[in-house]
């Protein structure tokens, strides 16, 4: 895991994508099997399908093919570490600025940031919340979710899986098994 401290991963991005999910940066599990969240504990993916996203649970290992879903991963630092609070402030900042060319070149229709923490950092919103953001990234809606890593106590699965959820129904995306999604609210 030490050989995998500030490596990076490639973004899974595709254009015109329903929701791109922002995460803090890459744990060492994930930079060293070059798999977003990656790590066994991490609840990512099960929040994902429980979510309502994909009709079945996804492994790390098929993250190339969330476009086929309209969905894609990056993250707002780049590089790898054991906690996100390794990051620095200017980290977060710099990273927003990414963000931002990222979504004007690949158009997403909404950006997921999974992190009030590294959101309030980042986009300098001190006071910001989970759910919607009255504010858009270029023509992206925003929405912050709960950090879905194992070491986030604050929420279980169940508790992440209905955020998932609230935010596919804001997004007019139909359930991953069939069903059709709420009005946005």
């Amino acid at each position: 895991m030490a050989a995998a401290v500030d490596r990076t991963l490639p973004d899974v991005l595709a254009p015109d994508l329903a929701v791109l999910f922002v995460g803090i940066n890459p744990g060492l599990w994930s930079a060293a099997t070059s798999r977003h969240f990656a790590r066994p504990g991490n609840r990512f993916w099960p929040a994902l399908h429980r979510g309502g996203f994909t009709p079945e649970q996804m492994h790390p290992s098929q993250q190339d093919d969330l476009p086929r879903y309209g969905l894609g991963i990056t993250n707002l630092a780049a590089r790898a570490t054991a906690r996100a609070d390794e990051l620095t402030p200017e980290e977060l900042v710099t990273g927003v600025r990414i963000l931002t060319d990222t979504v004007r070149r690949y158009r997403p229709r909404w950006v997921a940031v999974l992190g009030v923490t590294a959101y309030r950092t980042g986009f300098a919103r001190p006071k910001a919340r989970f759910g919607p953001q009255p504010e858009r990234l270029g023509e992206a809606r925003l929405w912050v979710l709960p950090n879905p890593s194992g070491l986030n106590a604050h929420f279980q699965l169940a508790d992440l899986a209905a955020e998932f959820a609230r935010l596919r129904v804001a997004t007019g995306q139909f359930a991953a098994d069939g069903g059709s999604a709420s009005s946005a609210t």
